[in-house]
């Protein structure tokens, strides 16, 4: 697919924004496709959840627009999932579950002590250090499956139930359904996949004025922020400005996973201090050279187009997207990331893309080709994760 064989519609429908519908069905058994009672129905990565009255009937009301998920999950059966599309048209759906087969993983064997110290890396991974992070409270941490691989440098974790966090700084109680979770120490891509569903904390009026506050703080200058306005028109408004940043490998770099058995291994196996120093030296360089901006910002039409289906947009760009946050400055120190000495110190994100384009919702939430994001979008964790359905405009 390519921008210029899509139809540009430049004018966004109001209608679409603040309209919302039901999702409505039945949740019943593949055998005797009886209702089933009591499963967790809910729109993953957002607050609309509910569970099933007793025949297996459900609800979600005021859902607004977007691409989800929608999860039923319920002990015994496996978990349904399936991609929708809301519009202002209600939509009626039965989920069949079949009957759980259980499948058994590799056996972990593992001492407290390595488990808890697999748990703190994947804390800092998983939930994050920010401001945010410290105010979070897991309520079962155990839940949480860890593996450490030494040969590939890589923690990986999964959940079989629901892990159960609650945000004290944005007032919100997480549910997250961890499938997979890695981090890998050779190139420093976190990544993860499960399903999280919402649930307001109850509060004084106080404490509700503090967390609409702190949310709309987490929300601006977001990735979610900059997809928003980039369909809406609004980036400058915003203060987002888009630069093109082109760049190459340092040639002088030997690869991460030289550097780290390297060290390793004038560390601990043969100590010898000058090669064990000649390789921080090594570790210590920019991964790039030959960086450059590109002279002038680039205009949303030049890599930004919407779909044929309504409230699914596209973005494309070659080399690397410099996104530049004018209305905060970056406290953290990024090794890798390129800035120009004579420029501010905005908050700055890379965006690079692994397929020809992603695609992304009215909600700004990326579905497909998800790029990989470095500088202050990096930063981004499970404590700064809102819901799907959140926009400022409309938190009560």
């Amino acid at each position: 697919m390519h921008l210029r064989h899509l139809i540009l519609l430049l004018l966004f429908c109001p209608f679409v924004a603040f309209s919302q519908t039901t999702i409505s069905g039945k949740v019943t058994t593949t055998e005797s496709h009886t209702g089933i009672g009591k499963v967790s129905v809910f729109l993953s990565n957002s607050s609309y959840g509910t569970v099933t009255a007793e025949d297996g009937s459900f609800k979600l009301v005021g859902v607004k627009p977007g691409q989800y998920d929608l999860i039923a999950s319920s002990v015994g059966y496996q978990d349904f999932s399936k991609t929708i599309l809301v519009d202002n048209q209600p939509i009626n759906i039965d989920i069949p579950l079949p009957t759980k087969v259980n499948q058994l993983r590799g056996v972990v064997i593992t001492t407290n002590a390595n488990w808890k110290k697999n748990y703190e890396e994947f804390k800092k991974a998983f939930i994050g250090t920010t401001e945010n992070a410290k105010s979070c409270v897991v309520e079962n941490p155990h839940v949480v499956n860890l593996v450490n691989s030494s040969r590939r440098h890589t923690l990986e974790g999964w959940s079989d139930d629901f892990f159960i966090m609650d945000n004290r700084a944005l007032g919100y109680r997480v549910k997250f359904l961890i499938d997979t979770f890695a981090n890998n120490g050779i190139t420093g891509i976190i990544s993860w996949q499960g399903k999280a569903v919402f649930e307001e904390l109850p509060g004084t009026a106080e404490q509700k004025k503090a967390w609409k506050l702190k949310r709309q703080e987490t929300y601006y200058g977001s990735s979610r922020d900059f997809y928003k306005s980039l369909y809406q028109g609004t980036l400058e408004k915003e203060g987002f400005i888009l630069r093109r940043l082109h760049r190459e490998l340092n040639p002088d770099r030997p690869q991460e996973g030289v550097i780290l058995q390297k060290l390793k291994y004038f560390r601990d196996i043969h100590p010898s201090r000058d090669s064990f120093n000649y390789w921080v030296v090594k570790e210590n360089l920019s991964k790039y050279f030959h960086e450059s901006l590109s002279p002038g910002s680039l205009e949303p039409n030049q890599i930004f187009a919407r779909t044929d289906k309504q409230g699914l947009f596209v973005i494309s760009f070659t080399d690397c997207l410099y996104v530049i946050y004018t209305k905060r400055r970056e406290e953290q120190d990024f090794k890798d990331l390129y800035r120009p000495l004579d420029m501010p110190n905005y908050e700055i994100s890379v965006l690079t893309l692994s397929e020809p384009y992603a695609v992304f919702d009215m909600n700004g939430v990326v579905f497909n080709g998800a790029p990989l994001n470095e500088g202050t979008w990096s930063k981004a964790k499970l404590a700064e994760l809102l819901p799907y359905d959140y926009s400022p405009e409309t938190d009560k």
